[in-house]
């Protein structure tokens, strides 16, 4: 088995609320291979001039073992027998470790050189097809072993270190060889041909034309993230010290702590679609609950919260569907903490995620008692969930706490809580920047919704059936949702043509805020507009 390409995991769109950034999905199927293989034996004891990776760092990549994926050699791909069935061995985990362990000048000269390959050597060569970004990582992760700290601290200067690093590529090149990080009899270079014109180009390269090349292609490029009192202050680098008050000021508003959080929730918003998605799309098993409660507080601990909820709602929704099966049996004895191997028998849990229930047997519920204690409970670990996203983000993202308390009132027919919810969330999301948005996919709110957002839902996937991966789609806003939830109630508890007609207000700022491209908050939207327009008709 080769592993000389980049092994791309699930990659989820990215959600990045304000600027609309998507990524499309890659999936591919993967074993995960908890020993070290053979093939890389001899990497955790070669030898090592400079300590990097360190002794710690190297146990840790080896206790993580690797996968194994479903992706054919670069060559083979024309086959389409060896295409579909052709599988290699992937080291992402140990690659995730090792770039977390650099020093910060190593992870953005990473980046920069990222960067200039991609849209300089990329776009202007027909390389594309023999030079990826996991060359780039490779070679990285061979000058970080093979380049002492001096190389980097020593005279701080990154557009040296580039120009050093990039010349070196150049060889590289030209001896078309490119050893594989951890199987370094692997050449992932072989037989790859046209590489003389771009190792020409790597070595004739200068500081001044990097440096050039740099603040117009990446400094600039970051600027326009900026507000216009810092990104203009690039307009005029024409000398040193231009340049350098222009870059402070970047540099100065990228650590702006609001800035950092804004980030880290979007990255948190494309963590939860990821979670959801993959239940819905690939169910639930022993192991993957297993993995996601080990794995997740290291990501973030209230996570932990997040997908438990999701997990209830998935067994709920599937025991609405199937019954109480074996496997669900297994998967909710996981959620609570006490697994049992031997299938086919009574097993008994108690837990506080059951909402503090006594101790129950399967066969003492029937199914719809099972999936309401369920949905209760998903309730219960997702408001805690958004009360703790709430006090970490809540300075950069406005959260309602009890949008999944108002949906379970609504579902119980408790009109006058939901209404009381819905308006205080109304009112507080009416004019915000960020606010979290919800998957409709079935294991998460379309089973406490009623008839209409289940048809909504539909109808889009109809039209465009690969939409569901696509989140832009799938996804409901909280002001969107509380809005609806808002107008059924008032509709159901019969309110005034003046409570009515001040949804409609709430409708148009709604549809001038939200994105047009968000095809179920507008759709939304306008049903509730008609509904309210329909009950103020009769009046």
């Amino acid at each position: 088995m080769r592993s000389d390409a980049d092994t791309r995991k699930i990659h989820g769109p990215a959600l990045l609320i304000k600027d609309r950034n998507y990524l499309s999905i890659d999936n591919v199927l993967c074993v995960r291979c908890l020993s070290w293989p053979p093939q890389a034996a001899d990497w955790p004891t070669r030898y090592r001039n400079y300590g990097w990776p360190d002794s710690a760092t190297v146990d840790r990549v080896v206790s993580n073992g690797c996968d194994v994926v479903q992706v054919a050699h670069r060559q083979c791909r024309h086959d389409e027998w060896k295409n579909k069935h052709q599988w290699r061995l992937s080291f992402s985990r140990a690659e995730i470790v090792l770039l977390n362990s650099w020093m910060s000048v190593q992870q953005i000269v990473y980046h920069m050189l990222r960067v200039f390959v991609k849209t300089k050597l990329l776009k202007d060569s027909d390389s594309s097809e023999t030079l990826s970004n996991y060359h780039i990582k490779t070679f990285m992760m061979w000058a970080c072993e093979l380049k002492s700290s001096t190389f980097w601290t020593g005279d701080l200067n990154l557009i040296r270190i580039c120009v050093k690093l990039l010349h070196t590529l150049s060889v590289w090149l030209s001896d078309t060889r490119c050893k594989h990080y951890f199987i370094n009899i692997c050449n992932l270079m072989d037989n790859y041909f046209g590489m003389e014109t771009i190792a020409s180009q790597l070595k004739s390269l200068g500081k001044e034309w990097l440096s050039a090349w740099f603040v117009c292609n990446y400094i600039q490029k970051c600027s326009m993230r900026c507000p216009d009192s810092v990104s203009s202050l690039l307009s005029d680098v024409s000398t040193n010290k231009k340049l350098q008050n222009a870059v402070s000021a970047v540099v100065d508003w990228r650590l702006n702590r609001n800035t950092v959080l804004v980030d880290m929730w979007s990255e948190l918003c494309l963590a939860e679609w990821l979670f959801t998605f993959g239940v819905s799309k690939f169910s639930l098993t022993v192991r993957s609950c297993i993995c996601c409660m080990t794995e997740l507080p290291k990501i973030y601990a209230p996570l932990t919260a997040y997908f438990t909820a999701v997990a209830f709602l998935h067994v709920a929704y599937k025991i609405s569907k199937t019954g109480f099966t074996d496997d669900l049996m297994d998967v909710l004895a996981t959620l609570v903490g006490q697994f049992t191997s031997t299938r086919r028998r009574r097993s008994q849990w108690s837990s506080n995620s059951l909402s503090q229930q006594p101790t129950l047997s399967a066969t003492d519920l029937n199914a719809s008692e099972l999936v309401e204690l369920l949905q209760r409970s998903a309730v219960e670990h997702m408001t805690t969930y958004r009360q703790l996203e709430a006090r970490d983000f809540g300075s950069v993202a406005t959260i309602a706490t009890t949008d999944f308390e108002a949906l379970y009132a609504y579902k119980h027919g408790n009109y006058q809580r939901c209404l009381q919810l819905s308006t205080q969330n109304v009112h507080r999301l009416l004019y915000a920047v960020y606010m979290p948005k919800f998957a409709t996919f079935p294991e998460l709110i379309i089973q406490l919704l009623d008839d209409d957002i289940v048809s909504l839902t539909a109808l889009i996937l109809i039209v465009n059936p690969e939409c569901r991966d696509t989140p832009v789609n799938v996804l409901i806003s909280q002001l969107t949702l509380s809005l609806y939830l808002m107008t059924q109630c008032q509709l159901k508890l019969c309110h005034s043509v003046t409570s009515l007609a001040q949804i409609l207000h709430y409708i148009k700022v709604a549809q001038r805020k939200l994105p047009v491209d968000d095809t179920l908050d507008h759709l939304t939207l306008t049903l509730i507009k008609r509904k309210v327009l329909a009950r103020l008709s009769v009046f």
